[in-house]
This record gives C-alpha cells, sequence and structure tokens, in this order.
C-alpha cells in the first residue's frame, strides 16, 4: 500500500503528443494538475526517437508551472519501453505513466527503473511516482497484484477505449457496459491506499457530454480524469473541484467532530443528520480537494 502523504487531493490528466513542441507549449501553461507528455497512441512510430528529443527538451526548457510532470512510455511488449524509460533520468521528470499495465511484473519493472533514477538524482526512495493505466481484461483480472506491485504507484487510470475495445464491448454514451470495470478500477486503487483517474471522453466537442462523464466518475469516487483537449480542462477541473456549498458543510462536520472527540463523544447530530465516521473521512476528503483547487 502506498503512501498516502505522496497523493495529490486531485489528478486531472493532460495527455500530449511528445512529437508535437507547439502543443506542449501550449500545455506547459494550462495549469492542468497533471501533463503527462506522450510516447505512446499520441505519437507515430516513426515519430517516437524524435518524440522522446522533443520531451528531454521540453522538461528542459518549458515552465509547467505548478502542474506535476509525467511522460508515457509505450507498453511492455512494444520493444521499445526501456528507451522511453531512459527518461527517468530527467532531473525535471517527476513521474511515469505505464499504459495497457497487465501484470504486477510489468509495473515492478517500472518501478526498479524509477529506484535507479532516483539513485542516478539522489532523490528520496519513492519520490517519482507511477501511475497505471488498467486498460485490458487481464489488467482488470490482475487488479489486485497491480495495485500492489510496487512502492512507486501512486493512482491506477481506466483506460475505457482499449478496455471496451479488449473484451468486445460496443460503446455507448451512457458507458453501462463498462461500469463494471470502471467501478473495480476505483475500488481496488481505494483498497490499496491509491488514487483513480477516470477514463477520458473522447468527443472534446461535447462539453455537456464531458459533464455528465465527469460528475459521474467524481460521484464513483474517482479523483480526476484524463483530458486530451484544453477545452476540456475547465469542465473536468469544476467537477472534481468541491462547491463552497460543500466545503461549507465539510468544514463544519470536521469541526464539529473535533469538539465531540475532544469531549469524548462519538457519533453526533448536525443540523438534524446523525453523523459518525463514514461521513467524516468523506467531510475531511472534501476539504483535502478544496486545498488542491486553491493551491
Amino acid at each position: 500500500m502506498t503512501d498516502t502523504s505522496r497523493l495529490r487531493a486531485r489528478r486531472t490528466l493532460l495527455y500530449v503528443p511528445g512529437s508535437d513542441w507547439r502543443k506542449m507549449e501550449k500545455a506547459a501553461g494550462l495549469g492542468a494538475d497533471c501533463v503527462c507528455l506522450d510516447l505512446e497512441d499520441g505519437v507515430a512510430p516513426s515519430s517516437k526517437p524524435e518524440a522522446r528529443n522533443l520531451i528531454a527538451k521540453a522538461l528542459s526548457e518549458l515552465d509547467f508551472g505548478m502542474s506535476e510532470r509525467l511522460v508515457r512510455v509505450n507498453a511492455a511488449d512494444s520493444g521499445i519501453q526501456a528507451e522511453d524509460l531512459a527518461l527517468a533520468s530527467h532531473p525535471n521528470l517527476q513521474g511515469m505513466v505505464l499504459p495497457k499495465a497487465a501484470s504486477a511484473a510489468e509495473v515492478q519493472a517500472v518501478g526498479a527503473r524509477l529506484r535507479e533514477a532516483e539513485l542516478e538524482r539522489r532523490l528520496a526512495p519513492n519520490t517519482l511516482s507511477l501511475l497505471a493505466q488498467i486498460e485490458s481484461a487481464m489488467g482488470l483480472v490482475d487488479l489486485k497484484d497491480i495495485a500492489n506491485a510496487d512502492e512507486h504507484l501512486v493512482a491506477l487510470i481506466f483506460g475505457s477505449e482499449d478496455f471496451a475495445s479488449d473484451v468486445g464491448a460496443i460503446r455507448t454514451q451512457e458507458a453501462d457496459e463498462i461500469f463494471h470495470a470502471r467501478s473495480a478500477v476505483v475500488t481496488y486503487a481505494a483498497a490499496f491506499g491509491l488514487q483513480a483517474i477516470d477514463m477520458l471522453h473522447v468527443n472534446f466537442k461535447d462539453g455537456e457530454g464531458l459533464a455528465r462523464l465527469a460528475a459521474q466518475g467524481a460521484r464513483l469516487g474517482y479523483s480526476g480524469m484524463q483530458i486530451v483537449h484544453p477545452d476540456q480542462i475547465a469542465p473536468v477541473l469544476a467537477a472534481f473541484t468541491p462547491s463552497a456549498e460543500e466545503i461549507s458543510w465539510a468544514q463544519r462536520v470536521v469541526d464539529a467532530y473535533e469538539q465531540h472527540a475532544a469531549e469524548g463523544r462519538g457519533a453526533f447530530a448536525l443540523d438534524g443528520k446523525m453523523i459518525d465516521m463514514p461521513l467524516v473521512k468523506a467531510a475531511q476528503r472534501v476539504l483535502a480537494r478544496a486545498g488542491k483547487a486553491q493551491q
């Protein structure tokens, strides 16, 4: 189980093709929680060597502000992952995204490279983050082992489109066909102290659909969502950021809990509602997300 002190309160993940310098320049200033410079699906096979060089240049020269700086490498069976993992040595990289994670061994292999990079860069153990994408039936079947595979792992990401393709599901706007997998990812993430990052909405022109999907993911327990277009950032941040009313209620719950706990009392009533530890923990999570949004 990961050290929860390393988790961000919210993780919205913006993918940017590592072969497109202009898009990386723009992404650096957009304010996403995480900017993921992509070497996998967003880059043509013939452009991957150039993309590695451009990503190294971007990490050296661009100011990403408070955004977490990640790189998505190619999958374990691609034959080129080792070349991608060389970027772990870059002094400005903060973590790696592993696509199509299908076994604990695949996660552990990337974790081992991150440990080597931490030694090279003289970083404390587990400074670098690892996020694993669950995108296949095998990945879902092995979720328990994957979620507990390596101490660098901080989040599970649900890859809905690849998962649906792998199992032969027909994608719909309602997403009922992937509900089980979507719920399983957030459940196993919670069980092992990880964050869960929700599916992306591929139609970046469909603002209404994006807002609906993001709100649903937040209700399921996800702490962020994948993004592929700048126009998706604001709606997704809004969906995963508590409202003023939610923050106010959460603060009152926590304050009342601390007062009752100091008096040696357990469950208590607030505004005609019975408050016990599950509700207190939910309120604490709301305040943690609010703190992230205010940074």
